[in-house]
């Protein structure tokens, strides 16, 4: 079964394939206690899953195979991982920066980045998430290979 995974905040970075992380605040384990996802199952990242007006289409972005899911605490984000997550200076006003890259991308801090999420999200920098890890699906390969 491929599950869908709502990316509102992050649709672009998905579209162009720079998002290749994500965290949430559920996504763990179901109300029975079973494991929600794994390595190896799919999704179907679309625009907006929940919350839809009566007649609003599901915009269905891609698929991807999860490589890694885990559970960790908000603030021990990696510098690596505030990348892949995909939100750059302009995506949002984070307030701090790194250096630019080789490209002129500018990322956020962990502490930055850390700060945004919790407050998107209404939660506290000590909060356990679920990070969940990806690979985009080639949609001409029957295989789904890369």
């Amino acid at each position: 079964m491929t599950r869908l995974m709502s990316v509102s905040h992050t649709t672009h970075q998905v579209r162009d394939r720079t998002k290749t992380v994500t965290r949430r605040l559920g996504w763990w384990e179901d109300k029975n206690g079973r494991r929600i996802l794994k390595p190896g199952d799919r999704l179907t990242l679309c625009e907006k899953v929940m919350g839809r007006r009566k007649g609003e289409p599901l915009v269905r972005i891609c698929d991807v195979e999860v490589v890694d899911v885990r559970r960790e605490r908000l603030w021990d984000i990696t510098n690596d991982d505030v990348r892949r997550e995909g939100l750059t200076a302009t995506d949002a006003d984070f307030g701090e920066w790194w250096w630019p890259n080789e490209s002129g991308v500018c990322w956020p801090t962990t502490n930055a980045w850390t700060r945004w999420f919790s407050a998107a999200m209404k939660c506290d920098p000590t909060t356990l998430v679920t990070r969940i890890e990806w690979r985009y699906l080639d949609p001409t390969d029957p295989t789904g290979e890369l």
